[in-house]
């Protein structure tokens, strides 16, 4: 292009109307098919496709002869969740995209009615999460976020590898008293402030990839310890009591639960260190820059006590549930979403806040209800519960408590954690004395795997919380979360084997 056309004023013509410069006709560059993208769609489809037009699967039997038939719904919601495990792995779309492709294909296919599939996406667990992310934003706008971020770098100074451990440990500890999503959302935001301080926030690296994956990682391994940290272990227990006739109390779950879980939450952080190392194994005086960014913010603010205030209260109420009988008819939904109104009340949050929650992760949890549930309601979890448990059904005791193990891991992986429970547990403990197996090793060791789901977004809140800092993709996270994986059943198949039965846990039937 000539340089006197370049330098060209816009001269208007008789019309009155603005000429049209030359130069703004640039030439489209030409657009890349993306083919890893478009070959993972077609795979999903392929697979639903290759489910939907399969003729009738036989029954499922279970060791005392019932059958377990596999209705055409049930069938059609196994091709759907291949479909959907297969986007949300390889991430053809968004996250949030796939959930709403999964009630579009429920409602099409008449899986199950339009308005039932829908209503999934409105579940209180779905709205504990928009509270639990509600309060992380409380935490950043207040600036109480930068006041813990701040105090924590200057305990665990400049090493990264110490950065690790601490932001590790403070997640498994408060996953003892409140539930790990609304720590995940808690911590999340002091993760952002800490990373700011690292590099660019919005570069990937691997210390980010690291502190943000083993944050998720962790809030699964602390929350098994106490009955406060998740839903399941209460589910669990329920289960327990109408099967076996026998209570698991508070303190009897912790005793076996807590070595377990506090030996993953440090082999985590080995794990991180290993495989996501940190590009810098110092920064060099951010102990002295936190101190000082410590001091600028001054003394707490009325807003910021206000705001913790709140958050304390409400984190004490959903606690006192496990313990006060008044309390445990009030859905834990209800109590977070009392502090959502309450911040925007006292004008801590505003109508623009509202507009910053990350929809597509709220989205995501909707769609892993609407296809948790199911395959709940159409017999699907069922049936392959029973497929797979009964091929263990002369195995030696440990290989058939293995088993069940894995069979949860993979399943809490793909619905909610407690659905994986209320799925394959009542089947286990019926299964069990069929070979001699006590029902108390089949229920911790459930709980554990049911309490780490390390493959996909949709296992746990905390990842999918974790995946709004941009530091990793879907594939990467189920990526790391195959060794990870391995490594959980091999540290259970231990506390199987040798430490629970040292410990006085029974493992086989007298």
């Amino acid at each position: 292009m000539s340089e006197e056309k370049k330098s060209s004023k816009f001269t208007p013509p008789p019309t009155g109307l603005p000429e049209i410069p030359d130069d703004i006709y640039l030439a489209k560059a030409a657009r890349r098919i993306d083919w890893k993208r478009l070959g993972f769609t077609f795979l999903g489809l392929f697979l639903f496709v290759v489910v939907y037009l399969s003729p009738a699967w036989p029954d499922a039997v279970d060791p005392a002869g019932e059958a377990f038939p596999l209705s055409r719904e049930g069938k059609l919601g196994i091709a759907l969740f291949l479909l959907a495990a297969t986007w949300w792995v390889f991430e053809v779309v968004p996250v949030g995209v796939t959930s709403i492709t999964i009630g579009v294909i429920q409602a099409l296919f008449l899986i199950r009615p339009a308005r039932v599939a829908f209503t999934d996406f409105m579940d209180p667990s779905v709205w504990f999460i928009l509270g639990s992310i509600v309060i992380g934003m409380v935490f950043t706008k207040t600036g109480l976020t930068k006041r813990m971020a701040y105090k924590m770098l200057v305990l665990v100074g400049e090493r990264t590898s110490m950065m690790y451990l601490g932001v590790f440990i403070l997640t498994a500890l408060l996953t003892h008293i409140m539930a790990h999503t609304a720590v995940a959302a808690t911590v999340y935001p002091l993760l952002m402030a800490i990373y700011a301080l690292y590099g660019d926030e919005n570069k990937p690296t691997k210390f980010g990839k690291g502190i943000f994956m083993g944050m998720a990682y962790t809030a699964g391994a602390g929350s098994i310890i106490t009955l406060l940290g998740a839903a399941r272990g209460a589910v669990a227990i329920g289960f327990f009591k109408d099967i076996v006739g026998r209570e698991v109390d508070f303190f009897e779950l912790t005793y076996y639960m807590f070595p377990v879980g506090w030996l993953m939450v440090f082999i985590l952080w080995g794990f991180f260190m290993v495989f996501c190392r940190p590009e810098q194994k110092t920064i060099p005086g951010l102990r002295e820059r936190a101190q000082r960014l410590y001091a600028r913010l001054g003394p707490m603010t009325g807003r910021e006590i206000l705001a913790l205030v709140i958050v304390l209260t409400t984190v004490a109420a959903m606690s006192l549930r496990s313990f006060i009988p008044a309390f445990e008819g009030i859905n834990k939904s209800a109590i977070i979403l009392s502090a959502t109104v309450l911040f925007f009340l006292l004008r801590i949050l505003t109508i623009e806040d509202l507009e910053e929650i990350p929809w597509n992760i709220i989205l995501l949890f909707g769609g892993a209800m609407s296809i948790g549930f199911c395959l709940w309601q159409t017999g699907a979890a069922k049936w392959l519960a029973v497929e797979w448990l009964v091929m263990f059904e002369k195995a030696p005791w440990f290989v058939f408590v293995m088993g069940v193990t894995f069979f949860v891991l993979i399943m809490t992986n793909f619905i909610m954690n407690v659905a994986a429970i209320a799925i394959s547990l009542p089947v286990a403990l019926v299964l069990a004395p069929y070979l001699g197996v006590a029902p108390e090793v089949i229920l911790f060791a459930s709980l554990v795997a049911a309490g780490m789901p390390f493959l996909l977004l949709v296992g746990a809140a905390p990842n999918a919380i974790a995946y709004g800092s941009k530091q990793f993709t879907t594939g990467e996270f189920f990526l790391y979360g195959i060794p990870a994986s391995v490594i959980l059943m091999i540290v259970i198949g231990i506390f199987v084997w040798l430490i629970w039965p040292q410990m006085g846990m029974p493992v086989l039937l007298p």
